[in-house]
Order: C-alpha cells, then structure tokens, then sequence
C-alpha cells in the first residue's frame, strides 16, 4: 500500500504530466490551426518529451499508469477547455469526469494484496 507522501507525490507527477501534455500539444495546436511562429510547434514539441519522461517517476508500470493517466488526461482536458478556451463545463463532463477520476483511484490506489 502506498503511503501518503507517496500518494501525493504520484498525484502531482499526473498533474505535471497532463499539464505538460495539453499544454505542450495546444502549442503545436496553435502552430498548426491558428498560424502562430513555428517556435510554438519547437517549445511545444519539447514540453511534450518532457511530458513523456514525467510518468517514469511514478511508483508502479507502464500499464496501469498510462491507463490511470488518461482519467487523469480527461479532467484536465475539461478544465483547460474551461479556463483556456472558455467552454463551460456541462453537468455530463462533470459526471464523466468524475467517474474517471474514480478509476485512476482504483487503478493506482486500492491497495492489492
């Protein structure tokens, strides 16, 4: 079982990672979509393969935190929608995002025997 230093330091390397991705991902998004310098594709492109180191720290396999990652990725994708882009979260992303974040508990926190 993981203790709760532990369990806080995984929660903010998911965090760190899914801030990384999206924001590393709307750069490039920016640079292809909306015309902006090519240096937003550069500085986008290196957030993201910083993004892909960042889940090296967490305590357990590839698999079960890449498949708890993405209910983290799901969260923070409707919060960005939110404060980035302005798109008001509706009762159904709340629910679903909601129950993501019950499986990323499941999946990286129920203590296994």
């Amino acid at each position: 079982m993981m203790e709760t230093i532990g369990i806080i330091k995984s929660i903010g390397y998911f965090l760190l990672a899914g801030l990384f991705e999206i924001g590393g991902g709307y750069l490039v998004w920016l640079w292809l979509r909306e015309g902006k310098p090519i240096s937003y594709a550069f500085v986008g492109s290196i957030i993201l393969v910083l993004y892909g180191i960042i889940p090296t720290f967490q305590p357990t396999h590839f698999g079960r935190v890449y498949a708890a990652y993405g209910g983290v990725f799901i969260v923070l994708a409707i919060l960005w929608g939110w404060k980035i882009d302005g798109i008001i979260p509706d009762r159904f992303d709340i629910i679903g995002g909601g129950v993501a974040l019950i499986g990323v508990g499941i999946i990286m926190y129920w203590p296994r025997s």
